[in-house]
């Protein structure tokens, strides 16, 4: 990721939205809130990029904390992209632009997620390394009841 960024997804997902995840110590749910907006970048894998360029404004997105938390803390929405990243040697970067929505009562850990089996197949359990990634209508109406929102 940039100095300021994170990742969305596509336009598949009807009523659901993408999951981004970033190092709380790099860039957390606290700082977005603090900046208000911030620039997602840096996102290196073909697949991530793949979904990053089908995430559109008004896209809603879930923050996930990477590292020792793992979990998901927070709610963003895309505010703008996909545009060129900011890595001016990598023709292939692409970002986009997250406004902080809410943070959620309950943060929703890997383990609660592991444990339910409706999360089985998804990328997030699947492909651990993959920083965006779709989320389901169903998929988001479930972590949404695990978080605490209404």
């Amino acid at each position: 990721m940039g100095k300021t960024g994170r990742t969305a997804q596509t336009t598949s997902q009807p009523a659901g939205g993408w999951l981004f995840k970033e190092e709380p110590d790099h860039y957390s749910y606290a700082d977005l809130e603090r900046d208000g907006t911030a620039l997602w970048d840096g996102v290196k894998n073909n697949l991530a990029r793949q979904h990053l360029r089908d995430v559109r404004p008004g896209d809603r997105v879930l923050y996930y904390h990477t590292g020792n938390e793992r979990a998901i803390v927070g709610e963003m929405r895309v505010t703008a992209g996909p545009q060129a990243g900011t890595a001016g040697d990598d023709p292939k970067a692409v970002a986009v632009t997250v406004a902080p929505v809410r943070r959620w009562p309950q943060a929703v850990t890997l383990q609660m997620i592991k444990n339910d089996p409706l999360f089985a197949d998804w990328e997030l359990v699947r492909l651990p390394r993959l920083s965006v990634l779709p989320v389901s209508a169903e998929q988001w109406r479930r972590l949404a009841q695990l978080g605490g929102v209404s």
